[in-house]
C-alpha cells in the first residue's frame, strides 16, 4: 500500500504541478483556446499539458503523448503572417522530463518521454509541425514552433506536398473570414501502428488534422472547419468537414466517447471550408526538408 500511495505521489508530481508544463492549461494558457475551452484532454498520466515557452513567453499550448512521443494536438491564435527565419535546432521541453527544471524549451537535454533529433536521423521522416512555421507572426513564435512535442513524423511527400497547401489554403481561410476577428486553430495527429525506427521509441502518425474556429464580423456570423489528411508516402488529397464532422471521425479513430475540439458554438456554426484560390501565389511557396 505504500509503494503504491509513493507511486501515485510521483506520477502526480510528473503531471506537472508547477510553471509550463501545467495540470490545467485552461486557466493556465487559457487564451489560446476559444472562449478558453480546450479541447478534449485525453485521460491517462502519459498525456502531459505544455503551455510552449520560450525565452519567458508562452506562444502556443500542446498536449502531449510521452508514450508515443507525439504530440496529441496544439493550439494556437492566428495572428496574421511574416516571413521568419526557419531555425536548424530543434527544442526539447525540460519539464517534461524533470518537474523541477526550468520553464523554457531548451536545446538539448534527456529524452526518457519526448523524441529527439537522434530518433529521426535517418528515419525518412520529416519533424511535421503542429503549430506550424508559416503561421507564426513573430520570429520568437517561429522559433517556438521548433520545439519536438509540437511535431510528429510525416512522410516527406505528404509534408511537402498535401499538407503544405492545407497549411496555405488555412491562412488564406482565416485571413479572409476572420477579418478583426481571433481565429482559433487547432492542430493534431492520430497515433497510428509503426514507429520511426527499430529503437520503438517515436509513433508515426496515422492522420494529421486541423480546424478553425472565428467570428466573421462581416456577416455576424461564427464560421468553421476542418481538415483531416492521411499521413502516407502517397500524398493523399485530405478530407474537408465541418467541425462536427471531424469530431465524431476523431472520435472514432482515437476509441473515446467523446471528441470536442472547440466550445459548443463553433461545433454548430456556419461550415466554411478551408480552401484557397488556386491563383493566389501563396500556395506556390516551397518548404524545404525539416
Amino acid at each position: 500500500m505504500f509503494i503504491m500511495f509513493l507511486l501515485l505521489v510521483m506520477l502526480s508530481l510528473l503531471s506537472g504541478g508547477s510553471t509550463k508544463v501545467v495540470q490545467n492549461f485552461q486557466t493556465e494558457c487559457g487564451d489560446y483556446f476559444y472562449k478558453k475551452v480546450t479541447p478534449t484532454v485525453l485521460n491517462g498520466p502519459q498525456y502531459r499539458q505544455i503551455c510552449q515557452t520560450l525565452n519567458d513567453k508562452p506562444y502556443f499550448a500542446t498536449l502531449y503523448d510521452t508514450n508515443n512521443k507525439i504530440p496529441v494536438y496544439s493550439a494556437y491564435v492566428f495572428e496574421g503572417l511574416k516571413d521568419c527565419k526557419r531555425k536548424s535546432t530543434w527544442y526539447i521541453e525540460p519539464q517534461l522530463e524533470d518537474n523541477n527544471e526550468g520553464i523554457n524549451m531548451e536545446p538539448q537535454g534527456m529524452y526518457q518521454y519526448q523524441a529527439s533529433n537522434e530518433d529521426y536521423e535517418k528515419s525518412g521522416y520529416h519533424k511535421g509541425h503542429l503549430a506550424p512555421v508559416y503561421h507564426a507572426n513573430s520570429q520568437g513564435c517561429s522559433d517556438a514552433t521548433f520545439t519536438l512535442t509540437n511535431a510528429a513524423p510525416q512522410y516527406s511527400s505528404f509534408n511537402s506536398g498535401q499538407w503544405r497547401i492545407i497549411e496555405n489554403d488555412m491562412a488564406i481561410t482565416v485571413l479572409r473570414n476572420c477579418v478583426q476577428s481571433t481565429a482559433y486553430i487547432v492542430t493534431g495527429v492520430v497515433p497510428g501502428n509503426n514507429f520511426i525506427n527499430i529503437n520503438i521509441r517515436v509513433r508515426v502518425p496515422s492522420h494529421f488534422w486541423t480546424a478553425y474556429c472565428c467570428t466573421n464580423l462581416i456577416s455576424n456570423r461564427l464560421i468553421s472547419g476542418g481538415v483531416i489528411g492521411i499521413n502516407s508516402i502517397d500524398n493523399l488529397t485530405p478530407c474537408q468537414k465541418p467541425v462536427k464532422g471531424l469530431e465524431a471521425e476523431l472520435k472514432y479513430l482515437y476509441n473515446v466517447q467523446s471528441f470536442s475540439l472547440f466550445d459548443n458554438n463553433c461545433r454548430d456554426a456556419d461550415f466554411v471550408p478551408v480552401t484557397n484560390p488556386v491563383t493566389n501565389p501563396v500556395t506556390n511557396r516551397k518548404r524545404p526538408r525539416n
